[in-house]
């Protein structure tokens, strides 16, 4: 019997990474945040299958922050652009995990 086929939503997911071997970080940086479209059934499965692919880039997540779906970031009263919403509906589209962006975070010691 096939089983219903559960509803996927977009979820916006800022994400703080440490170092590793090979992340691909700038040599100075000690780590960084990625903001990240995941699609999922729900949050919980958006930040599994987040912290899996960046671990499979040499990625080493610390901690992850969800912001919810589309919808709920409006009802909020997030300004969010054109250029971000079709981001996530390419997330949707595609079942997958954008990263749009990557910020280096660097020891002002």
């Amino acid at each position: 019997m096939n089983k219903p086929k559960k509803k996927h939503d977009v979820y916006t997911l800022l994400v703080e990474v440490g170092r590793n071997a090979g992340d691909g970080l700038p040599k100075e940086a000690t780590g960084a945040a990625l903001m990240c479209y995941a699609s999922g059934v729900d949050e919980a499965e958006a930040v599994r299958e987040t912290v899996a692919i960046l671990k499979q880039a040499d990625l080493a997540p610390l901690d992850v922050s969800g912001y919810g779906t589309l919808v709920e970031r409006l009802a909020e009263g997030h300004d969010i652009s054109d250029e971000e919403q079709a981001l996530m509906q390419r997330a949707l589209d595609e079942n997958s995990v954008i990263v749009a962006q990557m910020t280096p975070f660097f020891d002002k010691a």
